[in-house]
């Protein structure tokens, strides 16, 4: 598939601002860093800035930007309209969570963590919504996997917790990080060896369902390049995809994984900011082999010998 950066940064900013948000209410919920009135709703904005971003970066990739409203229309079906409206009702929610945060009304404290409490329901919702519109495609074996929705949350809250570290620095807040950390990237390693070792790849011959006798294309049927061969037949060559999952493991996890191994004494923000601009930089870089690697079954007629 062809990586679309707008979708890129929508995935990266809305996962990492919604794992932002959902780790700062446990750390409040929970009383993890003692944060003040004030740290809750900087982070909070922050959060929903981030979020927010996201989401009208996702718009750009629409042929007509204008009709973004539409995907909010088919809830009963759609994975990506079921992402919609679980973003938007999350909005008012956060805010209002946010707003009981700046009245500091000891007597709705119970309202705001009960309002917090659904707004980061909704969060993780969202972001299972977003890995099920990829991993709901069968047309897409590289995608079709419960791992894919499993990855965004455990990316998107790796992302946000390093975030929630650089403008909050909370006493052995690092060790939850690193646990955040070292599940993220197992599970990468695991979706990685599952795309290159799973069976049950799609051929000519189950595209066309004649199984009894070999399938030969003859033509194309085109001279020239499609929207389809463009958008759907991009190719990217095996010692890139690999020289690109070892930048993954190294700047999204190995560098943090040691810069996050000196800060169990004491945060240092400076090697906290660090260690977060790295992580960003290793999953923006799993988004686009995400987006790269991806092979739809309509190469098939184009050529392919399988997807």
């Amino acid at each position: 598939m062809h990586p679309a950066f707008s979708v890129i940064f929508f995935t990266v900013s809305s996962g990492a601002g919604f794992g932002l948000f959902a780790l700062l209410y446990l750390a409040d919920a929970l009383k993890l860093g003692g944060l003040a009135a004030n740290q809750i709703l900087f982070i909070g904005i922050l959060a929903l800035l981030l979020i927010a971003a996201g989401l009208i970066s996702s718009t750009f990739h629409l042929a007509n930007p204008k009709n973004a409203w539409r995907a909010v229309s088919r809830f009963r079906t759609s994975w990506l309209s079921r992402e919609g409206v679980f973003a938007i009702a999350f909005f008012p929610i956060a805010m209002a969570y946010l707003g009981l945060t700046w009245l500091d009304a000891h007597s709705l404290d119970w309202l705001r963590l009960v309002v917090g409490a659904l707004a980061t329901l909704l969060a993780w919702v969202t972001v299972f919504a977003t890995g099920m519109i990829y991993a709901c495609l069968k047309t897409i074996r590289q995608w079709n996997t419960p791992l894919v929705p499993l990855n965004y949350l455990a990316l998107g809250h790796f992302s946000g917790a390093l975030l929630l570290l650089v403008v909050a620095p909370m006493k052995n807040f690092p060790v939850y990080v690193l646990v955040l950390l070292i599940f993220a990237a197992l599970l990468k390693g695991v979706y990685y060896f599952w795309i290159k070792s799973v069976p049950g790849a799609s051929t000519i011959q189950t595209a066309t369902g004649f199984t009894r006798a070999q399938v030969k294309l003859l033509d194309a049927g085109h001279t020239h390049g499609t929207f389809l061969t463009q958008e759907f037949g991009f190719q990217l060559a095996r010692r890139h995809a690999l020289a690109l999952k070892v930048f993954v493991f190294v700047a999204g996890f190995g560098f943090p994984l040691l810069g996050l191994s000196g800060l169990l004494g004491e945060v240092n923000q400076l090697m906290a900011g660090l260690v977060s601009a790295s992580a960003i930089l290793g999953v923006l870089a799993e988004r686009w082999l995400f987006f790269a690697e991806a092979r739809h079954v309509v190469n098939l007629y184009h050529g392919a010998p399988r997807c």
